[in-house]
């Protein structure tokens, strides 16, 4: 079918920066090896070829060392959730999964391969990914819609043998989880002694609030659109459910302003807004992490009045969470030992060593370093793949 858009008007749409970077895509695919004449040609193919499938054939943990396989990560998206759009389908979502594949490769070297699913159902979409994982050494799981993404996520660890992450959870609770031990560092405490208030329970929120609660998080309640989640409230998910029954020791009720109140963190990752008096009420060396795009909670100039330490997730302020600070280093380490699996021990390695590489220059205005920081891959991957040859993860 002709295309329905004129050639003046994609040219209109060429004078955004952002229509001329992304035309064409921004991604190929380019050989390794030469093939300058028939010798190599029989070599990189049909003959030479044969001999190498055969091997693998006997051998299939071979194709790790003779294939791309080892150094290659799929990224998976059904379109659900994507960045602050919402629903928008997998043709749209391309654009996002092509840049988390240059990411991937400009930060830590990884191939990685962008997938665009057209299927929504968990059992459908499960089963597409298991059936194409021979293909990858760890699948990243993109911008999938909560409560969907956890079961998703959690199957798929069961059934594969590989890394799987889902980043959206992951990456911003290891980045997350590294800001707020400096930010606590700097005002002179321990996690233990802070509490802290989570504005949204999907993806990123659960996932944050986990990891927090597995760093020995003095206390955390987290809200969702009704309201904090507690024990006995009702039409809570099986995810919500668990997580009332390990958050919230309080016992707090109602809102997220009214649990703001002396709390010492606050972690917005929801789209909502949080009113200055709410944000003054907060204890004294308070932290506010305003997370969600592109409209924080509270605007970085009001939290500045009350809060020790502002961060965003915009890179136009100070200490931006930003995901690309992890997930490439994340996957890299991983599959530098060919890792089975990612666990809880080795995101917690990466956040330390993300903690770290702040060191000295430790201030209100850098609680986190920056992604162009050449320091930052090098630290997380080491940092991961020591700890999953200690979890007993690593094949190599």
């Amino acid at each position: 079918m002709p295309s329905s858009i004129s050639p003046e008007a994609l040219e209109a749409l060429d004078l955004d920066p952002a229509f001329a970077l992304h035309r064409g895509g921004k991604l190929e695919v380019r050989s390794t090896v030469p093939v300058r004449d028939a010798d190599d040609l029989a070599l990189a193919y049909t003959p030479g070829v044969a001999r190498v499938c055969s091997a693998i054939a006997d051998e299939p943990e071979l194709a790790k060392d003779y294939t791309w396989i080892s150094n290659v990560v799929a990224v998976v998206s059904d379109g659900t959730a994507v960045l602050g759009l919402g629903d928008i389908g997998p043709a749209a979502a391309m654009p996002v999964m092509e840049g988390k594949a240059l990411l991937f490769k400009q930060f830590a070297g990884v191939d990685a391969v962008p997938i665009c699913l057209d299927c929504t159902d968990v059992d459908a979409l499960v089963e597409t990914v298991v059936r194409l994982a021979p293909s990858f050494g760890g699948i990243n799981l993109e911008d999938i819609s909560a409560p969907r993404c956890f079961e998703i996520e959690s199957r798929l660890r069961e059934l594969l043998d590989i890394p799987v992450f889902h980043d959206d959870q992951h990456g911003t609770a290891i980045v997350t989880l590294a800001a707020l031990k400096n930010a606590a560092r700097l005002t002179g405490r321990s996690l233990g002694e802070l509490r802290v208030v989570v504005a949204g329970a999907g993806a990123s929120g659960i996932a944050v609030s986990r990891i927090l609660l597995n760093a020995g998080i003095g206390d955390i309640a987290v809200a969702d659109s009704k309201g904090l989640i507690h024990e006995g409230r009702d039409g809570l998910n099986p995810v919500k459910e668990a997580l009332a029954r390990d958050s919230n020791r309080a016992g707090l009720r109602g809102s997220t302003e009214q649990a703001l109140a002396g709390a010492d963190v606050f972690v917005g990752l929801s789209g909502s807004t949080v009113s200055e008096a709410a944000i003054a009420s907060m204890a004294s060396g308070s932290i506010v992490f305003a997370l969600s795009n592109p409209t924080p909670e509270v605007r970085p100039d009001i939290a500045r009045k009350y809060a020790h330490v502002v961060a965003t997730g915009r890179s136009d302020f100070p200490n931006q969470i930003n995901n690309v600070l992890a997930f490439p280093g994340v996957f890299r380490g991983a599959l530098d030992v060919r890792a089975t699996t990612i666990t809880e021990n080795m995101k917690v390695a990466a956040a330390e060593a993300l903690a770290g590489v702040v060191g000295d220059d430790l201030s209100a205005d850098c609680v986190i370093p920056s992604p162009f920081d050449e320091r930052v891959a090098p630290a997380v991957i080491a940092a991961v793949s020591a700890q999953a040859r200690a979890d007993g993860v690593a094949r190599l």
